[in-house]
């Protein structure tokens, strides 16, 4: 694997010592809104480079990590079935070194890919879900892959007592219905995070973080904004809580979509919740 020119920053280091690896996923050919998701892994990494790789927050710098940036996957235009696969090749690959994938997107439907390699290795693996919808339902236009049924589709992989989501706050009242017989779903809010986290603190875990479960007043540039989201200290908040997994096996930021917020706050927010998450859950070696 060949680093591309603009990486995201901190991910600097060669494939061969890296302890995890950032790769792009610029696909959207499911969006149903407002697609331009396809644009966030290259805003993302040149809007990097205004902030620090240095957390305050945390006290924790990237370049104290061994990180790759792989660059953006080269992907079909209009088959989403060849999409998913080159992702999953391209998180076996990842996987057989011994690294951790990190992956930005991109709309939702991309997280199935790197869940379906990992079960390949994890077979009792965990997901613990943050965003503003379900995505649960069976089928969405007649299609059984899409933005609004990854999730179940992901359920249907790992089991649904294996998937853990928080902060949902849109979606149709047979996905509740489902997602409180079937599954652990925490609506609006984190309270039950720490259990959660207390409970899968050993196990194999992988975080997928849907954008779009920010308030649109702090994050407007996504393709299905929801109001009555959480705010950015509500976020390293959620964070501090997951660095206390011990077991992170891979992770995932989707759906921002820099095109529908000129200002490019909604980029900088993406920016750092990466920059925190990849802190708080990869240990320095």
């Amino acid at each position: 694997m060949k680093a591309q020119n603009v990486t995201f920053i901190g991910f600097e280091d060669d494939f061969e010592e890296s302890q995890a690896v950032l790769f792009g996923v610029p696909f959207d050919g499911t969006a149903s809104f407002k697609p331009g998701a396809r644009f966030a892994p290259a805003a993302m990494r040149e809007d990097s480079w205004a902030i620090e790789s240095y957390s305050p927050y945390l006290d924790l710098d990237l370049e104290d990590l061994k990180l790759f940036d792989y660059g953006n996957l080269e992907l079909p235009f209009g088959d989403k079935m060849k999409a998913l696969a080159m992702i999953e090749e391209t998180v076996d690959e990842i996987l057989k070194s011994n690294k951790v994938p990190v992956m930005i997107g991109g709309e939702h439907l991309i997280t199935f890919a790197p869940v379906k390699a990992l079960l390949k290795k994890h077979k009792d693996l965990h997901v613990i879900h943050f965003d503003a919808h379900t995505d649960l339902r069976e089928h969405y236009l007649d299609e059984n892959f899409s933005h609004a049924t990854v999730i179940r589709r992901i359920a249907e992989l790992i089991g649904p007592k294996n998937l853990n989501s928080f902060c949902i706050r849109s979606g149709l009242r047979d996905e509740f219905i489902w997602a409180k017989k079937n599954a652990n779903l925490e609506k609006f809010t984190y309270k039950t995070l720490p259990a959660c986290v207390k409970r899968l603190k050993d196990k194999a875990v992988y975080i997928t973080i849907d954008l779009d479960v920010f308030d649109p007043s702090v994050f407007p540039g996504t393709g299905t904004p929801e109001p009555g989201g959480i705010n950015f200290h509500q976020m390293l908040e959620i964070i501090g809580i997951l660095s206390k997994l011990d077991n992170v096996v891979g992770m995932d930021l989707v759906e921002l979509s820099p095109k529908h917020d000129a200002s490019g706050v909604s980029t900088a927010v993406a920016c750092k919740t990466l920059r925190e998450l990849v802190l708080a859950t990869i240990k320095v070696k």
